[in-house]
């Protein structure tokens, strides 16, 4: 199991974007739902299923491009958006969107499509680290959930069907047990895409260096290790 405390600590320019991103996003969520839970959550899965099918679609079309390998980052994004898609069909049966809400969810989707791709276009770190970022703060936000629950001060109920196929929880599911599982989702793609991050950082740094030693070797001086 993640450990659903970990938090990735900012390093440059890239990431402090993402952060600040991501708590403005948060602002809006906590503004409008407050601790309407279930409401939030159909809003903010249908824009968390967005990221790994646009990512995905993306690299796929590079692979096509440059005719290289995709590491097999397609096939984890894709999956991710799926894993999110099924959160979403979750809680479509717990918590019943009004019609307002589900023109809000058509609104957000639309532009956080444009947005994201945008970004991912210009800075697929930075894109990436905004989704591990969105997943900690899903984390949060699933923890106070539960609390709510664990408390009485949300009512528990059992678990839409969807969720026990899905996730194979025992027939007797409650609430509860969803809001757990979803969570350790939540915390599996976090880890997921600081890692991407991570890699992509690596190896812009590694590209730099090379490019720095190259210019070196071309004057006479001593590379950098």
């Amino acid at each position: 199991m993640s450990d659903l405390n970990k938090h990735f600590e900012p390093k440059n320019f890239s990431d402090k974007v993402a952060l600040s991103f991501t708590k403005f996003l948060r602002f809006l969520a906590d503004t409008f739902f407050k601790k309407r839970y279930g409401h939030r959550a159909v809003v903010l899965e249908t824009i968390a299923a967005v990221p790994g099918m646009v990512a995905g679609m993306l690299i796929h079309l590079k692979s096509l491009r440059k005719i290289e390998d995709d590491k097999g980052w397609i096939k984890t994004l894709l999956e991710e958006a799926e894993n999110e898609r099924m959160h979403l069909m979750t809680f479509i049966h717990i918590a019943k969107p009004t019609t307002l809400e589900r023109f809000i969810i058509m609104i957000a989707q639309f532009i956080f499509i444009v947005t994201y791709a945008m970004i991912y276009l210009i800075s697929q770190r930075t894109a990436h680290r905004i989704v591990g970022y969105f997943e900690e703060e899903a984390v949060i936000s699933y923890t106070e959930y539960l609390n709510e629950l664990e408390a009485g001060t949300i009512p528990d109920q059992a678990a839409p069907e969807i969720a026990i196929n899905y996730w194979n929880l025992p027939l007797h599911a409650t609430l509860k047990d969803v809001v757990k599982v979803i969570r350790d989702d939540e915390a599996g793609h976090r880890d997921v895409n600081h890692t991407f991050a991570d890699l992509i950082n690596m190896k812009k740094n590694k590209e730099k260096i090379n490019k720095i030693n190259k210019e070196k070797k071309e004057s006479g001086e001593e590379i950098l290790d």
